[in-house]
């Protein structure tokens, strides 16, 4: 359950929407679910009109009215609870009960010991994105005229959610990972566009591409400015030379203007101070990485040319593929609360999924959704006050080899052979969110690995069998979803390489199965 908090000055306005059609239409059958004892006496479940919602915002005023209390910003505090649409429905009791735990947690009634405020919650059908929620308008003075406090009301409206999921039996969410949702409006400017994503999303994974295959800062921006993005930094107050943070956006259409995104709103993981916790730190980088800002911020071209212009050597695929092979084993030895480590690692394989997205998919493909989903662990609510240094192996040799695959064609064994390694890494954070019982993820990456990287897996040319390096897990992951892939993959959405490929996946019994098994 998700709770949103907005706060405002206008009780009517925002009581007036609740019970109205909505922006789009959307509301239906706007009514009250749960509310102050006195106002519910005088409201039952009827459909909410225009008089009952203006009588309805003058009670919720009342207090503030007749006593004279000024709150500081607004007296309206408004929170939505919204479930997600694979949820279903609640009956409006189930709400009522929810709407009631929920603010007597928060403090706006009795249990408080101390005295009540008003409040309604509303229901009025779902979402545009098809979930199902209520929404909560109270008023910050309380009866006595005395103020209700909003200090940390978010993380207190988080913890009081987290426990009515259990009480209820909801869907309970990851209190240790935090990802930053889509807006409405971004949605509706990418389908205006004709766009197959979001901006956002997009220049996510061409950051995490670009910041897992570089060595250096210097070499992130280059890469970034390769990729067709747009990127300026942000320097600290009265400098030119000291940079705290950047923005990226896509490059516009002819005549458009670029629609500009910080890092650090892209993903918590790609502000700029978490992304130089991966890269070498030397006077002499720090040099040349202030020397690419600004060439990048007038339009210029590099200062230097890195390895990002030419292709790695070949012989380094086994290398790196080893190395992802050692990662795997060092995660055995992981313990589940180490959420620092388990991100880290989530970090670098969306990132090699990301680059080689960013490199052979040109609209968002498999490839691109396991990226958004392993970046989804990669991102905590809290960091480490000290990041520590990884020194151990790494996955970042992959995205180094994997931003350099060709669009088009055949993959290669060697591809063949390093996706089969970041199955295994995959395979090892769903079994972390699964021991963690974080169910929710777990889901959500083994259908990741079942309905989108068996597509590429199947695409690829078969490989040797796996040396002693190798984990086989993953092949378990994937067996079970390639019965029947034949019918699926003729509506897949795979870029042109995977589309041609697909006479490289053996063929046994009928069913297409991929190389990845054996």
């Amino acid at each position: 359950m998700i709770p949103n908090i907005t706060k405002g000055t206008r009780m009517h306005g925002l009581i007036a929407y609740l019970a109205g059609p909505g922006r789009a239409n959307e509301h239906t059958d706007p009514h009250l679910v749960a509310g102050s004892p006195s106002i519910m006496a005088w409201h039952n479940d009827d459909e909410l009109n225009a008089g009952a919602a203006q009588a309805i915002a003058k009670e919720l005023d009342r207090a503030k009215s007749v006593l004279g209390v000024e709150v500081p910003g607004g007296h309206v505090w408004h929170c939505s609870l919204s479930l997600r649409a694979e949820e279903g429905d609640l009956t409006d009791q189930k709400w009522a009960d929810i709407a009631q735990d929920f603010m007597d947690e928060m403090g706006f009634t009795e249990a408080s010991g101390r005295a009540p405020a008003q409040w309604v919650a509303i229901r009025h059908g779902h979402s545009k994105a098809g979930n199902d929620h209520i929404h909560i308008a109270a008023s910050m003075v309380r009866e006595n005229g005395t103020k209700w406090s909003s200090w940390r009301d978010f993380p207190r409206a988080q913890q009081a959610a987290r426990g009515l999921e259990r009480k209820y039996g909801l869907e309970e969410l990851s209190p240790t990972h935090s990802t930053r949702g889509l807006r409405p409006g971004e949605r509706e400017a990418s389908e205006r566009r004709g766009a197959p994503e979001p901006e956002r999303r997009s220049l996510e994974r061409k950051v995490r591409a670009c910041a897992t295959a570089a060595q250096d800062e210097a070499e992130f921006i280059r890469r970034l400015r390769r990729s067709g993005a747009l990127i300026r930094p942000r320097y600290a107050s009265g400098r030119d030379d000291v940079v705290v943070g950047y923005s990226v956006a896509e490059r516009p259409p002819k005549g458009g203007r670029p629609v500009w995104f910080g890092g650090g709103h892209l993903a918590k993981d790609l502000a700029l101070p978490k992304l130089r916790t991966e890269w070498h730190d030397t006077p002499q980088a720090a040099t040349e990485a202030v020397a690419e800002w600004q060439a990048a911020a007038r339009g210029r071209r590099p200062v230097t040319i890195g390895r990002e212009a030419h292709k790695p050597n070949p012989q380094m695929w086994e290398h790196y593929s080893n190395e992802v092979a050692r990662l795997r084993e060092t995660l055995r030895t992981v313990p589940l609360d180490d959420h620092a480590t388990w991100a880290h690692v989530a970090r670098e394989t969306s990132g090699a999924f990301a680059a080689w997205s960013t490199a052979t998919e040109s609209t968002p493909g498999p490839l691109a959704a396991a990226a958004d989903e392993l970046s989804k662990t990669a991102q905590l609510r809290r960091y480490p006050t000290r990041p520590i240094r990884s020194v151990g192996p790494s996955a970042r040799g992959a995205s180094l080899m994997l931003m350099a695959a060709s669009m088009g064609g055949t993959g290669t064994a060697a591809q063949a052979i390093m996706l089969r390694q970041l199955l295994n890494i995959a395979k090892a954070v769903h079994d972390m969110h699964k021991a963690s019982n974080d169910l929710r993820r777990a889901r959500q990456i083994s259908h990741m690995v079942k309905h989108q990287l068996s597509q590429v897996a199947a695409a690829l040319p078969s490989t040797p069998a796996p040396g002693p390096v190798v984990d086989s897990e993953a092949a378990e992951a994937v067996r079970t979803s390639t019965a029947g892939q034949t019918q699926a993959h003729s509506g897949s959405v795979l870029p042109p390489k995977y589309e041609q490929s697909r006479t490289h996946a053996t063929t046994r019994g009928g069913t297409t199965r991929p190389d990845i098994e054996r």
